[in-house]
């Protein structure tokens, strides 16, 4: 299975071994000049033609292949666009300019509890988010007890969840996202969240889906968990690639730039 975007067409021998290529993207935002406080005052401004707009291009001629079955590290400050990249190879965001091929089914955890409902259960939330991810109920239902061991919910997993801790949120949506071996599995910021004993049991996870040939893309600020974890690292810097390669020599330049 391939999935190819609207600015591309590609066959399963251009990929030479890559699962996500970009090529030339750009992402720009459309953002009001000065901060308004209410929308009846932008709806006022908007008539009255005093709204200044400025476009801020979180990614700029932004080109990377990343090929199956790596880890695949993603670092930068806050703002350097890491989350925009994400959301562009998960078909979350259109690329303003470029094209985008991806290979397979995505896994995408880009945020803490993304697309739970509060006034459900967490019973509940396992089949919405598979559904979400594109399982059918059969699907998970096959996999509704190793969701809940490895969550560690069992205590809570009839409660509405609301009423979880954002570790808990993070817990479940892990556990949901990984109850399958995706092609690709995306994860930003997830790693961190929850006790030590939890994080090692994720990374043991991530490794496993590694083996069975699976393409992970890691966003992470724990910079040593990645050098252990990770293939290769890109190191973006205001929307543009700055380095990729070997992680120890990207995390070391990012970390001499940023002392």
């Amino acid at each position: 299975m391939h999935i190819v975007s609207d600015l591309a067409e590609k066959t399963e021998t251009d990929t030479n071994g890559a699962i996500v290529r970009l090529e030339n993207v750009s992402v720009s935002y459309r953002l009001p000049s000065e901060r308004i406080g209410t929308f009846k005052e932008y709806a006022i401004r908007k008539i009255q033609r005093k709204i200044k707009i400025q476009d801020f291009w979180a990614l700029t001629d932004f080109s990377l292949q990343i090929n199956e079955g790596e880890v695949f590290g993603i670092i930068g400050n806050n703002g350097a666009g890491k989350s925009t990249l994400l959301k562009v190879i998960s078909r979350v965001l259109k690329p303003t300019r470029g094209r985008v091929v991806v290979y397979g089914r995505i896994a995408p955890l880009l945020e803490l509890g993304a697309g739970f409902h509060p006034e459900l259960s967490g019973r509940e939330n396992v089949f919405l988010n598979g559904a979400l991810l594109g399982y059918s109920q059969a699907e998970m239902e096959a996999v509704f007890d190793e969701i809940v061991e490895f969550s560690e919910l069992k205590q809570f997993i009839n409660s509405p969840i609301r009423t979880y801790s954002s570790g808990m949120y993070a817990r479940l949506g892990f556990a949901v996202a990984t109850a399958h071996v995706p092609d690709i599995l995306i994860l930003d910021e997830i790693l961190s969240v929850g006790d030590e004993a939890f994080q090692k049991k994720s990374r043991d996870r991530l490794q496993s889906f590694q083996q069975q040939g699976a393409t992970v893309l890691l966003v992470s600020h724990a910079l040593d968990s990645m050098i252990g974890m990770c293939d290769r690292i890109v190191w973006i810097d205001h929307g543009k690639v700055r380095k990729i390669g070997v992680p120890e020599e990207v995390i070391a330049e990012y970390r001499e730039d940023n002392i």
